[in-house]
């Protein structure tokens, strides 16, 4: 998709639905690949405590 095409689309949007709602769904694209990647990140923190926690009780 060009520049022109995708500005044209938000345009568009902002005409029939309004500001705030484009930069709320525009917000919310942006962000759900980030929360995404923060959600992998967490459960792959949560696996590598459970690991060491893990080690620190077979080695007592």
């Amino acid at each position: 998709m060009s520049n022109t095409q995708t500005l044209s689309n938000i345009l568009t949007a902002i005409s029939q639905v309004g500001f705030p709602i484009v930069v709320a769904g525009y917000l919310l694209v942006r962000f759900e690949k980030k929360i995404d990647v923060l959600s992998a990140n967490i459960s792959r923190l949560v696996d590598v405590i459970k690991q060491k926690e893990s080690d620190n009780s077979d080695g007592k």
